[in-house]
């Protein structure tokens, strides 16, 4: 089938590769020529594990093309997948500019029927706005075409995309024309043929679907930070709580992991989004604004232990830094909590020595050269001259570190643990001090 996606981010470029990847012909617009160039020369702009060798697979075969012509996406596709951004606005709000530019593109350029499909996480009644600006557009040309507009939430964790997107738990549909349902149900079909993964319902309960699902996860990570800070001072262990409440099969192990909050491009935004949507609409979302908050100060806990262990005194403290991305296997550090950590040390006058596998260039780029951080080329080198190590992204290579040249390297041996990865009485054996995320301290 033919495909066009807008949009060559993170979500945009996923989707292309993966409906070639099925066979289809998957032309990718965007409207940055530098970014289309470097995608033609076979540089990915996001770390995503195997993203790149499918990308190059099918732009070798030809099933994947990157243009800047928007009138040669909308003659090519079918379907025309909108995947582009949606930041918040100062108010928490989704701006929709460039979704809508997209809409009145497809409206200027269209000859025949299309199925415009919103792909990027979008506010209740996006469609019907897609609606009125390819109509608009289409008027001010004097044509008529027959055309819908359906809602295709994705549900792409980072660092897995790939595999969420090839195998999904169900891919949602918002439509109300039962040909448009099956026909993307034929483009759906390589990739759900295991069982029928398809869930079919009316645009704009598809629209919340997307809201409510990120925010239902993002409520279980503040609720059980919530209990981790209960617990912390009640003298518990939370991580036997989280094992206790995890094998109720009701509440589950997922995203119930305490640790120093939750940061990237979609839970931030979308909980932002749905609070200030649901005031659209002269209501209070209570939880909504009370998960913002727990957030909010969730990531300030790693940086206040250490306030509280150093007696307030960092000015001149070095602090190594393991982990920069919001979570492992991506370089996506939007809303990070080490990105509140390094500020709030700095604003204290202390230096930060950091390592992540693969954020250290997005780190130079958000942050540029500065004196009093140091980017360094593995963790261990990153604890030279520190006086202390905080652990903030939970990577695979971090689990089993050498515990005794951190003793060693360190002038004060202490760890601040905000995943806690670390087994506290493992830790203090090697004469380590211990400050992990609702557990008790070992000092």
């Amino acid at each position: 089938m033919k495909v066009t996606v807008f949009g060559s981010g993170y979500v945009g470029l996923v989707t292309g590769a993966c409906f070639a990847e099925a066979g289809n012909h998957v032309v990718c617009v965007d409207i940055d020529a530098g970014k289309v160039a470097r995608l033609q020369a076979g540089e990915i702009p996001i770390h995503e594990p195997g993203l790149d060798v499918m990308v190059k697979r099918n732009f070798d075969k030809g099933r994947l093309k990157f243009t800047t012509d928007a009138e040669e996406g909308i003659q090519h596709g079918l379907f025309q997948f909108i995947a582009v951004g949606t930041p918040p606005e100062e108010d928490g709000s989704a701006d929709l500019s460039h979704v809508l530019a997209v809409a009145e593109t497809i409206g200027r350029h269209m000859t025949e029927y299309r199925i415009v499909v919103d792909k990027s996480t979008v506010p209740v009644g996006t469609a019907d706005k897609v609606r009125e600006r390819i109509e608009q557009a289409l008027g001010e040309r004097g044509a008529r075409f027959e055309f819908d507009v359906v809602s295709n939430p994705e549900f792409l964790k980072e660092g897995a995309a790939i595999n969420d997107f090839m195998k999904p738990d169900r891919v949602v549909v918002g439509t109300d024309n039962p040909r448009t349902a099956e026909l993307l149900k034929t483009l759906y079909d390589p990739f759900t043929r295991s069982r029928d993964r398809m869930i079919v319902m009316d645009v704009r309960s598809a629209e919340l679907t997307k809201y409510a699902a990120n925010a239902m996860l993002a409520t279980k990570i503040s609720f059980m930070n919530e209990i981790a800070n209960l617990a912390e001072r009640m003298g518990a262990d939370i991580e036997k709580v989280r094992v206790g409440i995890g094998s109720d099969p009701r509440i589950g192990y997922s995203f119930i992991y305490p640790g120093a909050g939750y940061g990237g491009s979609c839970f931030p935004k979308d909980v932002k989004a749905l609070v200030h949507s649901a005031g659209e609409h002269n209501f209070d979302a209570q939880l909504l604004r009370a998960v913002e908050a727990v957030n909010k100060n969730q990531k300030q806990v790693v940086y206040r232990k250490m306030h509280d262990y150093f007696g307030g005194k960092l000015k001149g403290k070095t602090v190594a830094l393991w982990g920069l991305a919001f979570k492992p296997n991506t370089d996506d550090m939007r809303e990070a909590p080490a990105r509140e950590l390094m500020e709030a040390l700095w604003a204290a006058g202390a230096t930060v020595r950091a390592y992540d596998p693969v954020a250290m260039g997005e780190a130079e780029r958000i942050y540029g050269q500065r004196d009093d951080l140091k980017l360094v080329a593995d963790a261990e080198a990153a604890l030279d001259g520190a006086d202390a190590l905080a652990i903030i992204t939970e990577w695979q290579e971090f689990r089993s570190p050498d515990f005794d040249t951190i003793r060693d390297k360190l002038s004060n041996p202490v760890i601040f643990d905000g995943r806690n990865i670390y087994d506290p009485g493992l830790v203090k054996s090697f004469g380590l001090q211990y400050f992990g995320i609702g557990r008790h301290s070992w000092k």
